[in-house]
């Protein structure tokens, strides 16, 4: 929301225009980060093969700079956008995310330590 006011200030309307792009794109590759790591759970969820876990992340990972690379080589030329406010944008988005995924990991509530609760047979993993 901000870039798209800055850009639109700055450059006029290719501003504007690639700011929302640049946010648009780096939400949609972060979304599909999230994705990849649920497709990668539900495949192992049966069996503990973290190769194939981190496989299927690292191939999401990889697909996604390639594509990111290639929309950025395609979009560069055109006159209606501005690559700097493009960039920006789109680092901003991506800096935002990361800062609010690290709040939210800092403050997740997530047990370090099993505990055998009396009626237990063994600790729960």
């Amino acid at each position: 929301m901000v870039g798209s006011i800055v850009g639109l200030l700055v450059a006029g309307l290719p501003g504007l225009v690639s700011a929302l792009l640049g946010a648009a794109l780096a939400a949609v590759f972060m979304g599909l980060t999230g994705a990849s790591v649920a497709v990668a759970q539900r495949v192992t969820r049966r069996s503990s093969s973290l190769g194939v876990y981190f496989g299927i992340i690292s191939g999401a990972w990889l697909g996604k700079m390639i594509v990111f690379v290639l929309v950025s080589l395609a979009l560069i030329g055109q006159p209606w956008l501005n690559p700097y406010l493009y960039f920006f944008s789109s680092l901003a988005a991506v800096i935002g995310s990361l800062v609010a995924d690290a709040f939210a990991l800092q403050r997740a509530r997530v047990p370090y330590v099993d505990v055998v609760l009396p009626g237990d047979e063994k600790p729960s993993v």
